[in-house]
């Protein structure tokens, strides 16, 4: 028997509410005496004395049969005046409260009060304040992750933005100024170039022989572009194709396009503007040349004059640069050789045959060591035979600067905006899309450090309020299997599935 006494009573949690009523604890029916009891613990709340202890136990906490009990041990200290000599009180608020108690005992009603209780903060609230936690902390993990990505998409598109701005040669402070300004400069920079070409003499006349020599054809010019440019610098087209100089110079405008209009900015021109009232055509002095009377409709009568049908139509053919008279350089003949895009190509194309020719022969001199090769330049001109590998590799430099400068990304760009002066805007477009993205990206990580915080804060509210529930579950557990083990002649009673 003893031993009996000490074996545990395990209950399922699950399970708590259909042990009662199988073991016939409670009534079926014990939700409708439940909302009863509510009903007038709410009305008794309302008048209840001044006590610290009553007030902590009525401030937000669900009030069951154990707190109903505290309340009347309380009560009978503040209400002890109205107590008859019979022990009972007359005061309402202890009556009240001595009602609920005798409801709740009435088919321990109290008892499965509280097994709903824990039931529901073990199946619903307990769950549902760790999932919410649970989201706050994976969304900080988000927001930190993103943040970081915001951070350095931000630095990578600011530094794609200098690196643009960079390879255009501008600092990026007035973007479309700054390329328009590289345009007007461009001349002056050309003419550099220019004059670095003039330094090429000997380079020129190094290759001259070296063609007369091996092709036995002294007679041809080679290099006839780069010559011009020698002797003349970067003149004018017109120069390069008459051989003189023209006495009027009227070189093509550069439109600069104009800067985009913003849209609070609209000019309506004059939409708005009415004309003044009782003005006629006839007034105004408009000859609109029609007439209205049915007399002029015969055949021939409009007064259109269509000329000669017969006549053949005569086109008249006008080579290129010839449209301006003689001595007036106009449109493409009033460029430079190196703006003109026919010429500057065939000044590059010239530049890179003579610096693969020197290149070429620095490497053959290199290799030439057997006997053959020496007693090919025997006959071969003074200027062939006086030349180093030292200086065939000086002058492949000169030459490879001149071109690296013509064929740079950033002159590329010039000589497209000066071919378009719309380019510009594409441009400006393009990079003040990677600024935007820059800022929109450092926006994104504002935003993400916000919800981060936001999401700390929340999770910081209702860490407590997980702590708080966690332990007032303990304790109606611990009411629960303490008030089963007295009906059970004290064995020990488990409630599984608690997992506090």
């Amino acid at each position: 028997m003893q031993e009996h006494q000490h074996v545990p009573i395990d209950i399922q949690t699950g399970k708590l509410l259909d042990w009662l009523v199988d073991r016939r604890h409670c009534n079926l029916k014990w939700q409708s005496l439940v909302l009863t009891i509510r009903e007038k613990i709410n009305v008794a709340i309302q008048d209840m004395p001044e006590n610290e202890e009553i007030a902590q136990l009525l401030s937000g906490s669900y009030i069951h049969y154990f707190h109903c009990l505290r309340i009347v041990d309380i009560l009978k200290g503040t209400e002890a005046s109205t107590k008859n000599m019979f022990g009972r009180y007359s005061s309402q608020r202890m009556k009240d409260w001595q009602e609920i108690i005798t409801l709740y005992e009435k088919d321990n009603t109290y008892l499965v009060e509280l097994c709903s209780l824990l039931v529901r903060n073990i199946n619903y609230e307990l769950p549902s304040l760790r999932k919410r936690i649970a989201k706050c902390q994976q969304l900080q993990r988000e927001c930190s992750r993103k943040e970081e990505e915001g951070q350095a998409g931000a630095a990578a598109q600011r530094e794609h933005f200098r690196h643009a701005c960079k390879q255009y040669g501008i600092t990026g402070d007035s973007v479309r100024r700054e390329l328009l300004a590289l345009v007007k400069d461009l001349p002056s920079q050309l003419a550099e170039i220019g004059a670095g070409a003039q330094s090429l003499g000997e380079a020129i006349e190094l290759y001259q022989a070296y063609v007369g020599f091996v092709c036995e054809s002294p007679a041809e010019q080679v290099l006839p572009m780069l010559r011009f440019v020698h002797r003349r610098g970067n003149a004018m087209v017109y120069e390069w194709r008459t051989g003189t100089e023209p006495a009027v110079v009227e070189r093509p405008r550069l439109e600069e396009p104009p800067e985009l209009v913003e849209e609070d900015a609209i000019d309506w021109g004059d939409f708005g503007v009415e004309s003044e009232p009782g003005i006629s055509a006839e007034a105004a002095g408009i000859d609109w040349s029609i007439s209205l009377d049915s007399e002029s409709k015969e055949p021939g009568g409009d007064g259109i004059d269509w000329g000669d049908a017969d006549a053949a139509l005569q086109i008249t053919v006008v080579e290129a640069g010839t449209q301006a008279p003689e001595g007036v350089a106009r449109g493409p003949d009033a460029l430079s050789l190196l703006e003109y895009p026919e010429t500057r190509s065939q000044f590059i194309d010239e530049l890179m045959e003579l610096e693969i020719f020197l290149s070429q022969r620095a490497v053959e001199m290199g290799e030439e060591a057997d006997i053959l090769s020496v007693s090919q330049f025997q006959l071969a001109p003074a200027i062939l035979q006086g030349q180093t590998q030292e200086k065939m590799v000086a002058m492949a430099s000169t030459l490879q600067e001149l071109i690296g400068r013509l064929t740079s990304l950033q002159m590329q760009h010039l000589f497209m905006i000066l071919a378009s002066p719309r380019y510009v805007d594409r441009v400006t477009e393009l990079l003040q899309q990677k600024l935007k993205q820059s800022q929109l990206l450092a926006l994104k990580k504002e935003l993400m450090v916000q919800k981060q915080q936001e999401a700390l804060q929340e999770q910081a509210a209702l860490e407590p309020k997980l702590d708080l529930l966690l332990e007032k579950t303990r304790e109606l557990q611990k009411l629960i299997e303490a008030d089963i083990s007295k009906r059970y002649g004290g064995r020990p009673v488990n409630l599984l599935g608690t997992s506090l």
